[in-house]
Order: structure tokens, then sequence, then C-alpha cells
């Protein structure tokens, strides 16, 4: 795996993938995701030549430094909920080791297509009801919602179920999976959005652990170290952006913005 031959050894790379890293976390954190829906499609235009395991390795690496970086803000901020991120990722591990193992046999070519076409559809949902339907936004409200009830535990069995499915797709994908965990805690489990977000953030850091720790068993390794360096210099300060921007932005243009990450994860499966 090397660097485009225009940038190879350069300073400009280097200070590229610093500028690459700042976006993604900023953009990831924001929206609850881990950045990899982002990363992966330009890692695919840098290097054009990786295997995929080597690119899904340095992306969940990414995805990894930026879901502990964002979780840290929202920790400080208490929009986390704990209990129920807990259960999730512990569900999230076995299917994202799956999902990674599966990487290295199985051709992917027909599940992204149907999958991308899926994501596409529910991009289209979320930007026709960006007003999440009165659900509440302040974190108190959503405590005493939630505290006790046997809907409360109907919805973590199911999350959790969800959320094994939710692994497997973010391991075989190198994505991380908070672009799918995020609209299915806000549309399916009715999570308020901000509590979504932070949430989602909180279990990437599991999911993504899991998958790193996977593929070095598999002898995947993280690519190049380098570029992970790199791009973590950037997405961690861009992380603790996000978290800040994320509580200046209303409720439904983070929907918005998450219904845009939806479209780019998409036509990045349908066009391979």
């Amino acid at each position: 795996m090397t660097e485009p031959a225009i940038l190879a050894g350069s300073p400009l790379f280097y200070a590229l993938l610093v500028t690459i890293g700042l976006a993604v976390g900023t953009y990831g954190t924001l929206v609850g995701l881990g950045g990899g829906v982002i990363l992966l499609p330009i890692l695919l235009i840098l290097f054009p030549g990786a295997p995929p395991e080597i690119l899904t390795s340095i992306s969940l690496s990414v995805v990894f430094l930026n879901a502990a970086s964002g979780t840290i803000a929202y920790a400080r901020q208490g929009r986390i909920d704990y209990h129920s991120g807990i259960l999730f990722a512990l569900a999230t591990i076995p299917g994202t080791i799956i999902g990674v193992w599966l990487l290295k046999f199985l051709e992917a070519r027909t599940f992204n297509t149907i999958f991308g076409t899926l994501l596409i559809i529910a991009s289209l949902f979320l930007l026709s009801r960006p007003r999440t339907n009165g659900l509440a936004t302040n974190e108190a409200s959503t405590t005493s919602e939630r505290s006790g009830s046997s809907r409360h535990q109907v919805r973590q069995v199911l999350g959790s179920g969800l959320s094994f499915a939710v692994g497997f797709i973010a391991g075989l994908l190198g994505i991380g999976g908070g672009v799918i965990h995020v609209p299915m805690m806000i549309y399916i489990l009715r999570f308020p959005v901000h509590v979504a977000t932070a949430t989602s953030h909180f279990i990437l850091v599991f999911t993504a652990l899991s998958g790193v720790l996977t593929h070095l068993a598999l002898g995947a390794g993280f690519g190049n170290w380098q570029v992970v360096l790199f791009i973590a210099l950037g997405i961690i300060p861009g992380a603790q952006l996000g978290a800040l921007l994320s509580r200046r932005l209303r409720t439904t243009l983070i929907v918005r913005l998450l219904a845009l990450a939806l479209i780019v994860l998409g036509l990045r499966l349908l066009l391979g």
C-alpha cells in the first residue's frame, strides 16, 4: 500500500491526511457516526489498489479513535445512555467479528447492491420526516421516560438483536455502524436524537475496537500505521469540535446530515 504518486513522500500528503481526519472527525461525531462512511470512499480514491482488508482495518482503527474522543466529549455533556449503550455494544461485538471474518471469504457485491439501495431508501425516509415526530430532545425527559418501564425492557431486547446485525454490517464494510445505529435508535427504538447520537458514539468504541482486534488476529494489521497516525492527528480534535457543534445545531439539521451520510454510503456500495 503506497501513497498516490503525485503526493508520495511529500509533506502535502500528510497534511492532506490530517485535514481529512479533522473533517471526518467533526462530521462523524456531529451525527453520531464513527466517520468510516466518509473515510472509506476517500481511502478507496487515495489507495485504489489496496486490498479491502487493509482499507477496512485502517477505517476501523480511525473509527475507534474518533469514537473514543467523541465519547469523552459526550460524557462530559451527560448525554450518553450507558445502560442501553453497554447492552447494544455487547451485542455488536460478535456480529462485528463474524463480519470481519466473512470479509476474507465472501464476494459481497450482491449484498452491497441490496444494502446500498436500502440505505438510499432510508435516507429518503429521513429527509421526508426531519422533525422526528415529537420525540423528546432533552436528557431529563429521556431519563424519566425510559426508567423501569416494560416498554423500555422490550426496546432493549429489540435493540440488542438489531445491534448484532449492525455489528455484522460494520465488520463486513469497515464503517463502524453508527450510520445504521442512529436511525435505528431514533425511529425504531424511539430515542431522542441528541441521546441517540451520543449513545451511538459510545457503542462505536466497542464495535470498532472488536473489528480492529479481529483484523489483527486475522493478519491484516493496521495496513499503514502512518496513515492511521496522521488521520488521527486531525480526527481526535475534530471529534471534540463535532460534539461541541452538536449542542448548537437543531435536531432537524442533524437528521438531515445523517440522511446525507446514508446517501453517501448507499452510493458507495452501489458504485463499488
